[in-house]
């Protein structure tokens, strides 16, 4: 049973999500304030967390920040603040969606179940290929360069699994969306522009002779190789 913890100051709202959780088969612990989630999340190592913006001590910014530095582990962010520039500053610094307060309980599970939900496309006859320098393993989805190990959230490292998979064919937003996503996925396109910069600045110092992922103009991204 996978484990979800659940960050919010509100225990009313704590309590809706964890029985909403508790009912879809989820382990669910539950943490007041940024200080708190934390130790909870060094401790038990949940599979997913939803986490508010607004907490006491540490906001969830900085807790956010501070999981990104060891952990891939997946973050949904629960915020009162609905303004699109506010969702977009939460996608780029590493959350893997974003949810507006208020909310519906049932919603929320299905966003969990979503980002949880492994990418269907991937090819598991692939265990390892190279790109150069680049070495993708997709079966362990592990991404290394010049021998050491790359660190993506899950939602990036989908992204780029997927490309890798289909070297040289160009995908639209929407293509990619639909299949790593999922087609009920409600939040902005311009969410796979904000991921494919973090990829990029990741794989800054992958040679340009050997591979790029590039922008084909008013079509979409393609994670292009060298044919030899």
């Amino acid at each position: 049973m996978k484990t979800i913890l659940v960050v919010e100051d509100e225990l009313a709202i704590s309590r809706v999500l964890k029985a909403y959780l508790s009912k879809a088969h989820y382990e669910v612990e539950l943490a007041f304030n940024g200080n708190e989630a934390l130790e909870k999340f060094n401790t038990i190592k949940p599979a997913l967390v939803l986490l508010d913006v607004m907490l006491p001590g540490k906001d969830g910014w900085e807790v956010l920040g501070s999981i990104r530095e060891k952990s891939s582990c997946p973050v949904i962010m629960l915020t009162a603040l609905g303004d699109i520039d506010q969702k977009l500053d939460g996608l780029n610094q590493g959350a893997d969606d974003y949810i507006t307060k208020p909310f519906n309980a049932e919603e929320v599970v299905a966003r969990v179940n979503a980002v949880l939900r492994r990418p269907t496309q991937m090819l598991e006859d692939h265990k390892t290929r190279y790109f150069g320098s680049l070495k993708v393993d997709f079966k362990s989805h592990y991404v290394s360069l010049h021998g050491i190990g790359l660190n993506f959230t899950p939602r990036d490292l989908s992204l780029l699994l997927f490309l890798a998979d289909h070297p040289n064919q160009t995908f639209s937003r929407e293509q990619l969306i639909e299949q790593l996503w999922g087609i009920d996925y409600e939040g902005s396109d311009r969410a796979v522009d904000l991921a494919i910069k973090r990829i990029r600045k990741i794989l800054m110092n992958w040679p340009s002779d050997e591979g790029e992922i590039i922008t084909q103009r008013g079509l979409g991204y393609q994670f292009h190789v060298h044919e030899k």
